[in-house]
């Protein structure tokens, strides 16, 4: 919107309050301070929950794959040459082989459910969720037949164990004798704890050699499951089409949709309805904005009656007290982004600030799956909440500026 010099200073004249209109640049300030609030609002709430699904679905995806072959019955035998079958599908990045069995763990006294992992050694040195975030110990410890294993870092704290300490592993699969099956227990050494940042993997994983877990569980050389990487996680599904269909008679290939469903649906739905109900308080404020203005054009009438019949046009009238509402909406929203981008910066000073004050865990990684507050700003959502609060502030101020420009100055200087 382009003003001449004479509607650039009216519009500045008019930002600041006159004698008697202070309650109206409250009003304004406030309409102000509602659009910052806004924007600070979305911006914040939208980024952390993106955070959240990013860092889950990282998390989730670096330690189960985009997919999993599972075999019929919880295990595929000569499941090499459905390696390679995986492995030769176009758009697969890679395929391993993978054992993984709910049991039950136990150090001095202390029982816990755990979920036991076995992985080729390579793979266990490979995957950068796990071999990324060793706290404690060494993964080049874990070779076939060294009755070593590494466990997460919240089964750690929960058994008490340390690196070297001894690990009980107890499976109800074991021998059968004639007095009924014998669950076969085993002693390992832990010799890595690791902390991928996901409370129930950290609670619960404990991975191993697979040649070590094919012994423990006595499978054989029989495994349960492959796991598979594809170029795009969006597209898995038709990437591996070809796969299921060659695999359909022993196995079923499931995506990590499937896998996790209730879970990211969730927080997908969660954000559209985040994001319309934080809308809102932009569109409140907007409608702040439309009261100051129309408190204003009644405050200035004589002024605009004297600037008509001085030659001023509707046009520039019309111009001038748009100028005023977009102008408010649109240092509401740079004071939002600059806000909202600060408590982003701060955000987990903040919760450890607020918890220190309340003596509360706000932040219990047992209820919110991941230990410190994620976020991750999405700019295409950034411009699109711009463009909602300064778009809604300009159409908001069509109303007040179309009354200021319909001012007939004879009516209004009749009496004067």
């Amino acid at each position: 919107m382009i003003l001449s010099r004479y509607e650039r200073m009216i519009a500045r004249r008019y930002l600041l309050p006159g004698k008697g209109e202070g309650f109206i640049f409250l009003v304004a300030g406030i309409s102000l301070t509602a659009v910052m609030l806004g924007v600070m609002a979305l911006i914040v709430v939208m980024s952390v929950m993106n955070g959240f699904r990013a860092e889950l679905f990282d998390k989730v995806v670096g330690l189960n794959g985009h997919a999993v072959v599972n075999g019929f019955g919880g295990r595929i035998d000569n499941w090499r040459p459905v390696l390679e079958q995986a492995r030769r599908t176009p758009e697969v990045v890679s395929a391993h082989p993978l054992i993984e069995q709910p049991l039950m763990a136990s150090h001095e006294g202390r029982v816990e459910a755990i979920l036991l992992r076995g992985m080729p050694r390579q793979d266990i040195l490979e995957n950068p969720t796990i071999a990324g975030n060793v706290i404690a110990g060494s993964l080049a410890t874990l070779h076939p037949g060294s009755n070593n294993v590494a466990i997460g870092s919240r089964l750690a704290e929960s058994l008490g164990l340390s690196v070297g300490s001894s690990i009980t592993i107890i499976s109800p699969q074991g021998r059968t004798t004639p007095f009924g099956t014998v669950p076969r227990i085993v002693d390992y050494q832990v010799s890595a704890i690791f902390e991928v940042g996901v409370y129930d993997f950290d609670k619960a994983f404990v991975i191993m050699p697979m040649e070590e877990a094919q012994n423990f569980l006595m499978m054989g050389d029989s495994i349960q499951m492959i796991e598979i990487d594809t170029v795009d996680a969006d597209r898995v599904g038709e990437i591996l089409a070809p796969l299921q269909a060659q695999v359909a008679r022993r196995a079923i290939v499931t995506d990590w949709r499937s896998m996790n469903s209730a879970l990211f649906e969730a927080i997908q739905v969660e954000r559209v309805v985040m994001f319309c109900i934080l809308c809102i308080i932009i569109l409140v404020a907007a409608f702040n904005i439309l009261s100051s203005l129309m408190m204003l054009v009644r405050a200035k009438t004589r002024d605009i009656a004297i600037l008509r019949t001085m030659g001023a046009s509707r046009g520039a009238m019309l111009r001038i007290f748009m100028t005023l509402g977009l102008t408010t909406g649109v240092l509401g929203t740079i004071a939002g982004l600059a806000a909202g981008f600060a408590i982003l910066y701060f955000r987990q000073g903040l919760v450890d600030f607020a918890q220190m004050l309340t003596g509360e865990n706000l932040w219990d990684p047992s209820v919110r799956f991941i230990s410190t507050l994620p976020a991750r700003t999405d700019p295409f959502e950034v411009v699109l909440i711009v463009l909602i609060a300064i778009g809604s502030s300009f159409f908001i101020t069509i109303f007040p500026a179309w009354k200021a420009a319909s001012t007939d100055p004879v009516q209004v200087l009749r009496y004067e």
